[in-house]
């Protein structure tokens, strides 16, 4: 997992140096399902404008999910926390009249963590476009056969994580 993550971080760092359109951010959201209060996580793209108003690219980062506490009486449980990397393609589409835009990132979500399993990623995303980036609402979904989360005991079928984001991405040129 180390070496996946280390690949990642190189062709992260590797686009700075060569590339114009690439955004740089981060966000924080509140997950729908699963076992975790809050998400925080590091984005990175590169789009490249392939018409008027749209842009496509491809997408990076990471994805930490907080392990939520369960109270019992006589003691308590804590889930783990875990985290995916996304690889994805980026879409965007900016509306001419408006600093508005709606963008849709597709891929896979690949777990850092041994007890879930990476799984079809998906972001739809809500964009107010500034100067210097981009301010965005979205949902995260990264869905999977077979997911365990937090004991031995593996949780067999369909299961996937969600959460509402809220981020913003820095413009690097």
């Amino acid at each position: 997992m180390k070496k996946i993550f280390l690949a990642a971080a190189i062709a992260v760092f590797g686009f700075t140096q060569a590339q114009e359109g690439f955004k740089l951010g981060a966000h924080i959201g509140a997950p729908t399902t699963g076992n975790s209060p809050f998400t925080l996580g590091l984005d990175a793209a590169y789009r490249w404008n392939l018409a008027k108003g749209f842009d496509l690219g491809v997408a990076t980062g990471y994805s930490h999910y907080i392990g939520k506490s369960y109270d019992y009486p006589g003691g308590g449980v804590k889930s783990d926390d875990f985290g995916f990397i996304p690889v994805a393609v980026s879409g965007k589409y900016s509306f001419s009249a408006a600093p508005i835009a709606v963008g849709l990132d597709l891929g896979y979500g690949i777990s850092t963590n041994d007890n879930v399993n990476g799984g079809f990623y998906a972001v739809p995303k809500f964009m107010y476009n500034i100067p210097a980036g981009e301010l965005y609402v979205g949902y995260q979904s990264i869905s999977g056969d077979n997911r365990r989360y937090y004991d031995d005991r593996p949780v067999v079928g369909k299961e996937s994580v969600g959460a509402v984001i809220v981020g913003f991405n820095f413009n690097l040129k």
